[in-house]
């Protein structure tokens, strides 16, 4: 069994967001969120193979698919693999089954929560095991999963003697050498694979590649057949153990969107903070005129939130909504009070309120010493920012620099590009 990995996500994918989490270990562990173009339909979480990495062929390609389809999709390196720290050779399938629960618990912080638990070889297994740790989990699909954990064991066969009589020994897995304990093969024989499916109590969709020789088909019968309804299997016929070819994946990612279009509704609570505007960036923002009551008013949508902008009644609007500076100072607002309150949290910090208030105004640029030019008038935003708290000196000094690193800000202090182009409207067919 040989890895395949697709090249490392560019930065430069608005799509894809890399985040971080710490690990049943307390390491952090590396992850990459894609978000569809689309409305959001679900959210899914996905486990890699064996030694693999959320990189892997299956993995990244599978999780792209699935985005196109409107799912937002977590991958992430269990501890100890690809961009993860750790140490594999502490690591086993119930340390395994505990990363994922805590990816499941920081997809919930950030985004929502998983609805749809995907899991390819022993990650299939894994999910299974972890789906009745998730309670809001309403899917699984496996995908060239083995029945019983334990049977990846078989993989490093030829050491088995020199890892009970000495402890370890170091095996060469996927064409790299891993360094397996007594602990993982005891933790392996201590799984209870037919238990942990037969009380998942969500509906179940098993893909298998009948030709796939790492992972024999009769696992997927096993699986099934340990399964209640619903339950449902599809072939991968020519597909190999690691999907390597593209159209393998995708067709694995077409039929469990349309599979899981049956049991997975679509998150209807506001995103966690953290991604809440990037999630919304995601959705296309679309704003047109309203006419009434003002020639001014503007309706906006994104996503599945509408607002209404205007002007004040002294320059020609209506006042029925925000102007476009304030839509600018309340994103300003909201994300330095939300960057605040996430640091403090996670700091234990005693903060007990934030409070944020904003103006803009056009000065002169002889007013700023530093300014980039110094004639005609440049724009100045006025933040005040008020913190409630028993807080020292030092942690309100922290905080305000952590005030200035929100995302919004560190935007409004980068160079920006707005690309702009004149698109035919829709013909009037009425």
């Amino acid at each position: 069994m040989t890895e395949q990995r697709l090249a490392p996500t560019e930065t430069t994918n608005k799509r894809r967001v890399k985040l971080q989490f710490n690990g049943s270990q307390g390491h952090p562990l590396a992850a990459l969120l894609e978000m569809p173009a689309a409305p959001l339909r679900g959210v899914a979480l996905f486990a890699h193979c064996f030694t693999c990495s959320k990189d892997s062929f299956a993995a990244a390609r599978v999780a792209r698919g699935l985005a196109h389809h409107g799912f937002a999709v977590l991958r992430f390196d269990f501890t100890g693999l690809g961009a993860s720290e750790g140490e594999f050779a502490n690591t086993n399938f119930s340390s395994n089954v505990q990363d994922l629960v805590l990816a499941a618990n920081h997809l919930r912080e950030q985004l929502h929560a998983p609805a749809l638990l995907v899991g390819h070889s022993l990650g299939g297994s894994a999910v299974l095991a972890a789906a009745h740790q998730i309670p809001e989990v309403q899917a699984v699909a496996t995908i060239n999963a083995p029945f019983e954990p334990a049977a990846v064991t078989r993989w490093f066969a030829p050491a088995k003697a020199e890892i009970e009589a000495r402890g370890e020994a170091e095996v060469k897995l996927a064409g790299r050498v891993f360094r397996i304990q007594k602990q993982f093969l005891e933790d392996m024989e201590e799984q209870t694979a037919l238990k942990n499916v037969r009380q998942l109590r969500r509906p179940l969709l098993v893909f298998h590649a009948p030709q796939d020789d790492t992972v024999g088909v009769d696992n997927a019968r096993q699986i099934y057949e340990a399964a209640r309804h619903p339950k449902s299997f599809v072939s991968l016929d020519g597909a190999d153990h690691l999907l390597s070819k593209q159209e393998d994946a995708s067709y694995v990612s077409d039929v469990l969107s349309a599979w899981a279009s049956r049991y997975v509704t679509a998150p209807q609570a506001a995103p966690g903070p953290q991604l809440a505007a990037t999630s919304a960036a995601h959705a296309q923002v679309v704003v047109s005129e309203a006419h009434q009551p003002s020639r001014l008013t503007q309706h906006i949508s994104s996503g599945r939130h509408q607002l209404v902008a205007d002007e004040p009644t002294a320059v020609g609007g209506a006042d029925q909504g925000p102007a476009p500076y304030d839509l600018l100072l309340m994103a300003l607002g909201a994300c330095t009070s939300m960057t605040v309150r996430m640091y403090a949290d996670h700091k234990k910090l005693p903060l007990e309120s934030v409070r944020v208030e904003l103006e803009h105004a056009k000065v002169d640029a002889s007013e700023r010493a530093d300014a980039a030019t110094q004639t005609g008038k440049i724009d100045r935003i006025s933040r005040r920012i008020e913190l409630s708290g028993e807080l020292s000196d030092e942690q309100r000094a922290r905080l305000l620099e952590i005030a200035n690193k929100c995302p919004v800000h560190r935007t409004l202090h980068s160079e920006i590009w707005v690309e702009s182009e004149l698109v035919a409207a829709p013909l009037d067919l009425e």
